[in-house]
């Protein structure tokens, strides 16, 4: 059979809708030869392995022949085929054009790894091997700003009262390898925000295929499409590439063989960053070219939302946000690179305890910084608003302004500061609402009530509403600060965002700084709250009057109740009593604490011999507010010495008696041996000898019933007698929660 070339049969596959498998085995089996051993030993696989896989293609191609000729059919039903679509490109010696791309290949190895090898962005010192921090790349097949969704659904999951904030516009689509997505489209438009790692993936591509682990069978052609665009006498694609080679030593007859059979990977990257004057020369250009040369396989990068522009034979997809594994890779990769495992092991651990800095690392570019910033002082700075603002500085001009883009100024008119402004008094609007997802309309409104004070700004509506259409979309494209959830649907790209931009408006006022703050400390108890609350203090040359009035709103949760002021006292008593070296605040603390983790945490008693647990459930007629479940080491951490026998480790034991969450006979010794007051200390022995026996189990049950209650009543007042503590406070839920709201 004469051999059908590689390109044309992976072309066929993809019109067939064939698996990876199933085409690698099509390729094989009629590129080759026809020998089946060979075939499925190169495929790595066993006989039957082989025969399996090429039965789901038989099946594909509805070729019902039976018996060992089935291959013979299928030849002669393709050859017809690519014969029709390439009547004078068949070459007499399809192994002549396959030995010329591997020529071509040799030769442009070098240029390809000096050109996508390595990278450098931002602030680094010095290049970076893309192959030693390169993390794998996923894909939404399904644009988010395609998805019709409204707010509720993309609310689905999230936590609002609780402020489950990482849950916030999650993204619930199958994510694929970026990879996977090239080998299942032969040409593929790459979408993705600012800084997702476009061009990275596009650079690992290249170097996959120059290693021969990708499209082994092209050669990789990498066309960053700012330089193509910008190139001295506008030539066409086709000349550009061919100028590529030429300093590679390739001459053009052979180019163009390679580019007629399809076995070149065309790789453009950066679509956007192509400025407008030069905009339709170059699309049109790529459409000439895709169409000219539609065998090879074509994949493009573009930022969402950046052009209007219709590339009817590409399938568009867009690039996911890095997820927390991806995040823990990249970070692993980059320390690793950086010979540091000691920040390396600390810091995704760091980021674990900072969920809003963490919420930055999905963005790789953001990630890049965070690392960048680490490796410096191998913490975060205390001060995250000065962390915010340099990534933020980042997508507003330094990633443009470090490779020379300059992108079409719809907002010419705005300059850094008023685009911050801008920003600030949206986010405002939006956070004040409660709303982390707004509709286009109030967005764009928002935009032009700002636009319109501006100096030189249209008179005419319908001119401003166009203007603020203008506006959403390229601080969307050109910064990547608003992304379009759904359909019409926006928010900020990071909640991180939008709280800092809310702080920066809260702040933005000198003449009316004391009103706004006085309405910021307003929402103290609001857990929604709290960044906005950090990152106003670190962006106050002086934040005194914010923490008087947070300290005045506190104080106000609970000075219209007697009730809860007597519990206030009471700690104020305590704090006196105790002869302790700890700050006030801390004994406070600790007493509120015994308060409120016995109200929270509410279990089922355990009385405990060597050889016998006994449950008792004490859910009957008691009235009693049943134990606290309390870890007595993280509170001895906190508060305590080891080896310190002092007031506040007794009143601890103390508790710990009163509402039995231990076996009563240990902890009575236990603080027995603590105390130094006679009087208490024979009391708690009477109150011990009452206890019966827990050999008999009936007997302890029966026993509870009848003298438990009473029993408990007796230790209480002993202990409030001599100690002060175990009040039964009887709280209302409504006095329960301002309690826990002014903790």
């Amino acid at each position: 059979m004469q051999p059908l070339p590689q390109f044309f049969l992976e072309k066929v596959a993809r019109e067939y809708d064939l698996s990876a498998d199933q085409t690698k085995a099509l390729v094989k089996r009629l590129s080759d030869g026809d020998v089946e051993q060979e075939d499925a030993e190169s495929l790595h696989i066993s006989v039957n392995a082989l025969r399996s896989r090429m039965t789901g293609v038989y099946a594909k191609f509805s070729i019902r022949h039976k018996g060992p000729g089935k291959l013979r059919v299928l030849h002669d039903f393709l050859l017809p085929k690519y014969q029709k679509a390439k009547p004078s490109q068949v070459p007499e010696n399809n192994n002549d054009i396959t030995a010329l791309a591997q020529e071509i290949r040799r030769k442009v190895k070098d240029d390809i790894h000096a050109r996508c090898g390595k990278i450098r962005v931002l602030d680094m010192e010095q290049p970076i091997g893309l192959g030693d921090i390169y993390t794998k790349v996923n894909i939404l097949e399904k644009l988010l700003s395609n998805r019709r969704l409204g707010i509720d659904e993309l609310l689905i999951g999230s936590d609002i009262k609780q402020f489950d904030r990482l849950m916030l516009g999650k993204v619930r689509q199958k994510r694929v390898l970026g990879v996977e997505a090239v080998k299942q489209y032969d040409k593929l438009m790459i979408l993705g925000k600012p800084g997702a790692g476009k061009t990275t993936f596009m650079k690992r591509l290249a170097t996959l295929c120059n290693q021969n682990q990708f499209q082994e069978h092209r050669v990789p052609v990498f066309v960053t499409l700012k330089e193509f665009a910008e190139a001295m006498g506008q030539p066409g694609l086709q000349d550009y590439i061919t100028k590529q080679w030429s300093h590679c030593g390739i001459d053009k007859p052979d180019s163009a063989a390679v580019l007629k059979q399809g076995l070149a990977l065309i790789l453009l990257d950066g679509l956007d960053e192509v400025q407008e004057a030069e905009h339709d020369r170059v699309l049109q250009e790529i459409k000439d070219f895709t169409r000219q040369f539609r065998d090879c396989q074509f994949v493009m990068t573009c930022r969402i939302a950046a052009r209007e522009y219709v590339f009817q034979q590409f399938t568009e997809v867009e690039v996911a946000d890095f997820d927390a594994d991806q995040i823990t890779e990249f970070a692993t990769k980059w320390f690793k690179a950086k010979k540091d495992d000691k920040k390396e092991e600390t810091f995704i651990q760091r980021l674990e305890s900072n969920k809003p800095i963490k919420e930055l690392a999905t963005n790789p570019l953001l990630l890049t910084l965070l690392c960048l910033v680490f490796g410096e002082a191998a913490d975060f700075p205390a001060n995250r608003a000065e962390l915010y603002k340099e990534g933020l500085d980042v997508l507003l001009k330094k990633w443009d302004a470090k490779r020379n883009i300059e992108r079409d100024r719809v907002y010419k008119k705005l300059s850094l500061k008023r685009k911050e402004d801008l920003l600030s008094q949206l986010a405002f609007y939006a956070f004040d609402r409660g709303d982390y997802f707004f509709k286009q309309a109030v967005a764009e409104r928002q935009i032009v009530g700002y636009i319109r004070n501006l100096p030189g700004a249209q008179d005419d509506e319908d001119a401003l509403h166009l203007d603020g259409t203008d506006v959403l979309n390229s601080i969307e494209a050109q910064h990547g600060l608003l992304v379009e959830r759904a359909k019409g649907i926006y928010s900020f790209s990071h909640l991180t965002f939008q709280e800092y931009f809310t702080a920066k408006q809260i702040t933005r006022s000198t003449a009316l700084l004391h009103e706004e703050l006085a309405k910021l400390s307003g929402h103290i108890v609001e857990k929604r709250y709290r960044e906005i609350f950090l990152l106003t203090v670190g962006m106050l040359p002086e934040a005194d009057d914010l923490l008087r009035l947070m300290k005045q709103n506190i104080d106000q949760l609970l000075a219209d109740d007697p009730d809860l002021q007597k519990l206030l006292s009471w700690l104020n008593q305590k704090l006196k009593s105790v002869d302790v070296s700890y700050r006030e605040a801390a004994i406070r603390a600790f007493y509120l604490d015994l308060y409120l983790y016995r109200e929270r945490d509410r279990v089922r008693v355990r009385v405990r011999d060597r050889n016998l647990e006994v449950k008792i459930d004490l859910d009957f007629d008691l009235d009693l507010d049943l134990t606290f479940s309390l870890d007595l080491d993280l509170f001895r951490d906190l508060y305590l010495d080891l080896d310190l026998y002092c007031d506040l480790d007794l009143d601890l034991d103390l508790y710990r008696i009163l509402y039995l969450d231990l076996d009563l006979d240990l902890v009575l010794d236990r603080a027995l041996d603590r105390i130094r007051t006679s009087k208490l200390k024979l009391k708690l022995e009477a109150l011990k000898d009452q206890l019966p026996g827990i050999n008999n189990t009936d007997v302890l049950q029966q026993w509870w019933k009848e003298h438990g209650k009473k029993w408990i009543y007796k230790l209480r007042s002993v202990i409030i007698e001599h100690r002060n503590i175990g009040h039964d406070w009887q709280f209302t839920e409504i006095q329960k929660e301002k309690l826990q709201q002014y903790y």
